[in-house]
């Protein structure tokens, strides 16, 4: 019997790639199921806990601003300055009591900026006795109110547009230019005009002053910077220089509630501490230029004095410092030089940019000083014309108390930038030659800079 069925062979390879098709067909439907039910599920999430998301977003927000809150506390702890950087007096605070050298490569050698005697040398250091130097101002006479009998109210002439008052005396344009004109004898305004016109010391500490042969000095009034004592003196300087910070009360009750106590001797340290009564001027900027410019007023018989701003420990010896920066250059003054600018003009639109002065008032003494024709150059005789001024060392001698006296009235006249006004009486008095202009880097080994502590508070 015969059998109908067909037999059809299917070979291993041909149901292989039949298994493989309806594997890729089963993966393409998954693939295109799953693009479209990501985003569903992601969605049914959002949906059941958004709440949560909510809560979380809210706590984050919450904790972003409480960190704000505590570092706006911390800067009110310890402000900015204006530019909005750190206190400099908290970023420089560790520069106090250095005492390594400052130094620069010149030639490809590295030398020290102020080159001091060895110490050694410096313990036998005299104080200098220099001869008269053929100055054409031979002696200089501080003007004096001696119309006692005239009622206050007329003698404080021009005190509501001016700055000019009974400690200034009212010196008059003609009197200004009176004073650059180099005789033999000078009568110049210098301040302490009338006896009623303030920056009262006490006669106690007056008869210490008259025994100062070399002093450093420095100023705080209005609560302001704080106290820094001196370091790097040798022996010889500790026995023959005088330290004087001058205070007022107000500074004198913001360092005893600090407690820095004045000693039986009226010492902190080695700083003499003068307290001054009867401030002459509201600005305090202005107060400070009585003991920065007028030392040879209050110490009449010292034949040197170098002043050191309050933001600044002196961490030098003071006879050594005279001998390098006047005695062995011949000079009779010695200031440290601007590091950022040259030219007056560009210094006084730094001045407004800064804020540091009014527009307007800065625009009134620069207009005079281009018509007294102060020339635009970066150099007098050689010197550069800008001082950064927070060091002077000087000779006290007819010229320089001169030269001080000036400079003083200017800063009444004007603004209380002096560095404003020292190019002009630079360039006006044209006989003060022998100045030591010396450099930024000479002035950091002389001192430590510390900054600005607190602001003063004006008088009321």
């Amino acid at each position: 019997m015969f059998n109908n069925s067909v037999s059809i062979s299917v070979s291993d390879e041909e149901s292989l790639n039949r298994i493989r098709a309806r594997t890729r067909r089963k993966r393409k439907k998954l693939s295109h199921r799953t693009s479209y039910e990501l985003p569903r599920y992601v969605l049914r999430l959002f949906v059941r806990y958004w709440v949560v998301l909510v809560f979380l977003l809210a706590v984050g927000l919450l904790g972003f601003e409480s960190t704000r809150i505590g570092v706006k506390s911390s800067e009110l702890k310890h402000p900015p300055d204006s530019s909005g950087k750190e206190s400099p007096s908290k970023k420089n605070e560790g520069n106090l009591n250095r005492l390594d050298p400052t130094t620069k490569v010149i030639g490809g050698v590295r030398q020290r900026c102020l080159k001091l005697l060895p110490p050694e040398e410096l313990e036998h250091l005299d104080i200098l006795e220099r001869k008269d130097s053929g100055s054409p101002v031979k002696r200089v006479v501080y003007m004096r109110d001696t119309d006692l009998s005239m009622r206050e109210e007329e003698r404080a002439v021009r005190s509501n547009e001016t700055r000019f008052n009974l400690f200034t005396g009212n010196q008059t344009f003609a009197e200004r230019e009176d004073s650059y004109q180099v005789k033999e004898t000078v009568s110049v305004h210098c301040g302490f005009f009338n006896e009623n016109g303030g920056f009262r010391i006490s006669d106690k500490d007056k008869r210490f002053m008259k025994t100062c042969e070399v002093v450093v000095s420095t100023c705080a009034f209005g609560g302001g910077d704080n106290l820094y004592e001196p370091i790097g003196m040798s022996k010889v300087s500790s026995q023959k220089v005088c330290y004087v910070a001058f205070w007022d009360e107000v500074t004198l009750a913001t360092q005893e509630g600090e407690g820095h106590k004045i000693d039986e001797n009226e010492h902190i340290g080695k700083w003499r501490i003068v307290i001054v009564m009867d401030l002459p001027f509201t600005d305090q900027r202005l107060n400070g230029k009585i003991p920065k410019m007028l030392a040879h007023r209050l110490f009449p018989d010292a034949k040197y004095s170098i002043w050191v701003d309050s933001k600044s420990q002196f961490r030098r010896d003071p006879l050594g410092v005279l001998d390098a920066l006047l005695w062995r250059t011949n000079s009779v003054l010695a200031i440290s030089e601007h590091g950022a600018r040259s030219s007056v003009y560009d210094e006084a639109k730094a001045v407004v940019k800064k804020h540091k002065a009014t527009p307007e008032e800065v625009e009134v003494q620069i207009n005079q000083y281009r018509s007294d024709n102060l020339p635009e150059d970066k150099r007098f005789n050689g010197k550069k014309a800008l001082s950064e001024a927070s060091v002077i060392v000087r000779e006290h001698t007819p010229l320089t108390n001169l030269f001080m006296c000036l400079w003083f009235n200017e800063v009444v006249r004007f603004t209380s930038r002096d560095q404003l006004s020292f190019p002009y009486v630079l360039c006006r008095l044209k006989v003060l030659k022998n100045i030591n202009m010396f450099p930024v880097c000479t002035r950091k080994d002389l001192v430590n800079s510390i900054g600005h502590v607190r602001k003063a508070k004006p008088l009321s």
